[in-house]
C-alpha cells in the first residue's frame, strides 16, 4: 500500500498558560494549517536553551496541549549534548527538561523527546486500511527499509511522519510516496 510522507522539523507544543506567560497573548495565530486536521504551525517561535547552548526560532505548533513538549531532531540532541528518548508524542515521563525562552521570559519544559516514526490513520479508515493503533508496519524507502508505528485518531490524515534528519537518511521529502507492508 502506498502512503504519502510528511517531514517534520523541530517544534514546540505549549499549554495555554505557558503561551500567555511567554507572549502576553490569548491565542496562537495560524501561519499555515498542517495535514492533521485542526493542527497548525503558528506564527510564533521560541528559543530553547540547554547548558549554555541555544536553538533559536523554534516553531510553536498548535493547538494548545496539556503539556509543554519539545520535539527535537537527532542533530539537535547532539548539538545540545542532550540524551532524550525517541517516543510517541505526549509520553514525557523521565525525559529531560530544557528552558523555553521568549524575550526576557523563561519556562522549564515538561519534557523533550525525539518523535518516533509513525503513520497517522483516521479512525474512520482503520478497518478499510487494516491498520490499527500500535500496529508496526515496514516502510520501503529509496535508501532504506524501516519500521513505523500506527497512530489512530479522529483527526488523523493518512500520512507517514518522519523528521527532517530521517528524511535525509532515507532519501525522502514531504509529498513523496513510499510503500508500507503490514
Amino acid at each position: 500500500m502506498k502512503i504519502t510522507v510528511g517531514i517534520s522539523n523541530r517544534h514546540v507544543h505549549l499549554n495555554e498558560d505557558t503561551y500567555r506567560y511567554l507572549f502576553g497573548k490569548e491565542e496562537l495565530e495560524v501561519r499555515n494549517p498542517l495535514n492533521q486536521v485542526g493542527e497548525f504551525a503558528s506564527t510564533d517561535t521560541v528559543n530553547l536553551e540547554c547548558d549554555g547552548k541555544i536553538l533559536e526560532h523554534v516553531r510553536i505548533v498548535g493547538p494548545f496541549r496539556k503539556q509543554n513538549q519539545i520535539e527535537l531532531l537527532e542533530s539537535d540532541l547532539k548539538y545540545l549534548e542532550l540524551d532524550a528518548p525517541t517516543r510517541r508524542s505526549g509520553m514525557l515521563e523521565d525525559t529531560p527538561e530544557i528552558v523555553i525562552t521568549h524575550d526576557d521570559k523563561r519556562v522549564l519544559t515538561d519534557g523533550v523527546i525525539r518523535a518516533e516514526k509513525h503513520i497517522h490513520v483516521p479512525t474512520s479508515r482503520q478497518e478499510e486500511l487494516n491498520l490499527f493503533e500500535r500496529d508496526i508496519v515496514k516502510v520501503i524507502a529509496p535508501n532504506k527499509e524501516f519500521e513505523a508505528q500506527v497512530k489512530v485518531s479522529d483527526n488523523g490524515y493518512f500520512e507517514l511522519h518522519i523528521d527532517k534528519d530521517e528524511g535525509k537518511e532515507y532519501g525522502l521529502k514531504s509529498g513523496d510516496e513510499v510503500e508500507i507492508v503490514k
